[in-house]
């Protein structure tokens, strides 16, 4: 089972970056799945979460109106679209997955979590 995200990069703030998170080894349609970040020097800290059914999805209250998770079960791949982006969102990005129902932002609660990918905003 492996989970594997990408699209980080440096952006400006106020700018746009979308992630993606493939899976292989595992159907995730029917878990739940998240993201979650970690800056420099912190704890890694919850952003988002989509149930299998793509309703009522979860988001820090930091990130609401401004990211957007989103799930693609065709592709097997979860995405997360941010858009104006501040320098305090500057951390690795890590997906993850849940094989449980009910929506979590507790990290100890996925079970499935992929190797991060760096965004970087500058002020």
């Amino acid at each position: 089972v492996q989970l594997q995200a990408y699209g980080g990069g440096l952006v400006q703030a106020g700018g746009s970056l979308r992630l993606s998170c493939a899976a292989s080894g595992h159907t995730f349609s029917s878990d739940t799945m998240g993201w979650f970040r970690q800056a420099p020097g912190k704890e890694r800290e919850f952003v988002a979460a989509i149930s299998w059914s793509g309703v009522d999805p979860l988001y820090q209250d930091s990130v609401k109106g401004r990211f957007t998770i989103s799930r693609d079960k065709a592709k097997n791949t979860v995405n997360l679209e941010m858009n104006s982006l501040r320098p305090e969102d500057t951390a690795v990005y890590y997906c993850a997955a849940d094989t449980g129902v009910l929506l979590s932002t507790a990290a100890w609660k996925y079970d499935y979590w992929g190797q991060g990918t760096l965004v970087t905003v500058s002020s």
